[in-house]
């Protein structure tokens, strides 16, 4: 997303340092044996077998980080296991990314990896600045040749380089940006490491509308039209104009410290009465953005749609008797609530609040009738929670999946299993739509930036919300309610639905939880946490608090 490749590249010096010995230009003999000082018998011989030695990894991890400091792009390939990619990548990162000088230090092997760092200036256009970073390699023994070989990957040139990016010096055309949140608080990655890649894709399609100007920049072109760059290096800024986004920084500080108690989770949280979005955070942060982006089965926090079905039907309403038994059976398959517990003679709002998987499929049995069982579930989800429906929040996002479904997968999917997917921004907007009384399209900036379109829905009757609201609420408040422990100390009117779903064949399932409070709903999915109140509901009652 920037311009300008052309590099101005004077007096150029490359530089390895390795045991306290500076390494200039390229040792030719080493490039040719790979370290080996014994070339006449290995030609006769039989390539070598098992693991390299330690000499040989200090040896070839010495000889590519002098090939590459030297700017020797063909000869630092021959000592990879893969020269076709290697080669234009190492001749990237002289002539595209702009390094006017590098001093490359390895450390001590760990085995077959050895770390480095890289102390390097780069220079465009007469702009210099000094660039420094860690990165490690791996040396493995060659298939064919039993050389010992650097492992090729991206990330040895870069950590963050990936295998379809480049790296790039240049004038950017993405002009920057000072996003704030909505009281005019800005917003940093440093600060709130979760909004970099969101905070990239805001410049990448904001930048100009913000009226700011570009400045020089290193960055990482992903080559996707759907991957924002990264920024590496910043060498002048440019004039950064101001976008407002809908983040509260308070919430935002809250959902960061809240996920990062988790080596895997996402948190979103909603506005219910505009869907301005507050938060979203991720662990680990400034990755993949799970929370817009994820696509997980979202275990019993679907229940909240299809009791929304279910009322809309006329199947039951929130005092309605259920049968709860503990298993149900369903196209030779047996469903099973959690340690098989059952309920008798109660409604459909204990069902809920206890998260009663049984009663949720055996209260949906008429619609096998009329031959709706497949397909009922995901008219509800796209015609009143919007569901699947193309959502333009500004940044990318998945919308969520409800497919038609078949045999024991209907049942699943009436308990958040099966094909169904969803994201936490997704989940929150369940919670959002319940509060609210209708669905209002998550957003990050205003709608008026570029006129893009909202999705719509129909909004939900007021006898179905405030069902929807009285169940959510017992899940919260009841003494049976599976939310209720985690949602004490968050302020009332509030409302919860806790979910655990389970994922291929991992050990434990994800933890899911949604709920609401006043005029914030939010949702969070932990991987391998288990229950929904174990920890994803910690992750949402906290952010829920701040809010």
């Amino acid at each position: 997303m920037r311009s300008g490749a052309k590099v101005a590249i004077v007096g150029s010096v490359f530089a390895v340092v390795a045991s306290g010995i500076g390494y200039g230009g390229y040792n030719l003999w080493n490039g040719i044996t790979g370290g080996d000082s014994d070339i006449g018998s290995q030609s006769a011989a039989a390539p070598r077998t098992g693991p390299v030695t330690g000499d040989e990894v200090t040896s070839t991890a010495r000889d590519f980080l002098a090939a590459w400091a030297a700017g020797e792009s063909d000869r630092a390939a021959q000592l990879t296991n893969d020269p076709v990619a290697a080669g234009p990548a190492v001749l990237a990162y002289r002539q595209g990314a702009g390094v006017s000088k590098a001093t490359i230090t390895p450390g001590t092997p760990v085995g077959a990896k050895v770390p480095f760092t890289v102390e390097a200036t780069v220079t465009f256009e007469g702009v210099s600045k000094p660039w420094s970073y860690a990165s490690e390699l791996t040396v493995m023994r060659g298939e064919t040749t039993g050389r010992p070989l650097v492992k090729w990957l991206p990330t040895v040139l870069h950590p963050k380089l990936t295998a379809d990016g480049t790296l790039r010096t240049g004038v950017a055309t993405t002009a920057s940006v000072k996003a704030v949140d909505r009281a005019g608080k800005e917003l940093t990655a440093e600060k709130y490491p979760s909004l970099g890649p969101v905070l990239d894709e805001l410049r990448k399609r904001y930048g100009a509308k913000a009226g700011g100007t570009s400045g020089i920049e290193t960055w990482i072109d992903s080559g996707s039209a759907t991957v924002p760059d990264t920024t590496l290096l910043v060498l002048t800024k440019g004039e950064p104009g101001v976008l407002k986004t809908t983040i509260d920084a308070g919430v935002q500080a809250a959902a960061e410290k809240a996920v990062k108690a988790y080596g895997t989770a996402a948190v979103a949280a909603i506005e219910p009465s505009t869907g301005a979005v507050r938060a979203v955070a991720n662990s680990p942060a400034g990755g993949f953005n799970t929370a817009f982006q994820g696509k997980q089965a979202p275990g019993s926090t679907m229940k909240i749609v299809t009791a929304a079905m279910m009322l809309q039907r006329g199947l039951s309403t929130p005092g309605s008797k259920v049968a709860c038994p503990s298993t149900v059976p369903w196209y030779g398959y047996t469903f099973h609530n959690l340690k098989d517990f059952s309920i008798a003679d109660g409604t459909l709002t204990e069902a809920f609040a206890r998260s009663c998987n049984t009663a949720f499929i055996k209260a949906v049995k008429p619609l096998s009738e009329k031959d709706e069982e497949n397909t009922a579930l995901g008219e509800t989800a796209r015609r009143s929670f919007g569901i699947g429906l193309n959502w333009q929040v500004g940044v990318p996002t998945s919308d969520g999946s409800v497919p038609e479904s078949q045999g024991v997968e209907t049942a699943a999917s009436y308990i958040g299993q099966g094909k169904i997917t969803m994201s936490a921004l997704n989940v929150a907007s369940l919670s959002a739509t319940v509060k609210n009384g209708g669905f209002l399209q998550p957003y990050l900036v205003a709608r008026d930036l570029d006129d893009r379109e909202f999705a719509r829905a129909s909004p939900l009757s007021p006898e179905v919300a405030s069902g929807l609201r009285r169940m959510m609420s017992a899940a919260a408040t009841s003494s049976t309610g599976t939310a209720t422990k985690v949602m004490a100390t968050v302020p009332s009117p509030k409302g919860a639905k806790t979910g655990s779903a389970e994922v291929g064949d991992q050990a434990t399932s994800n933890s899911w939880f949604t709920g609401y409070s006043g005029d914030l709903a939010a949702a969070a999915v932990v991987e391998a946490g288990g229950h929904g109140g174990d920890a994803a509901g910690p992750v949402v009652a906290q952010v829920l608090r701040a809010g």
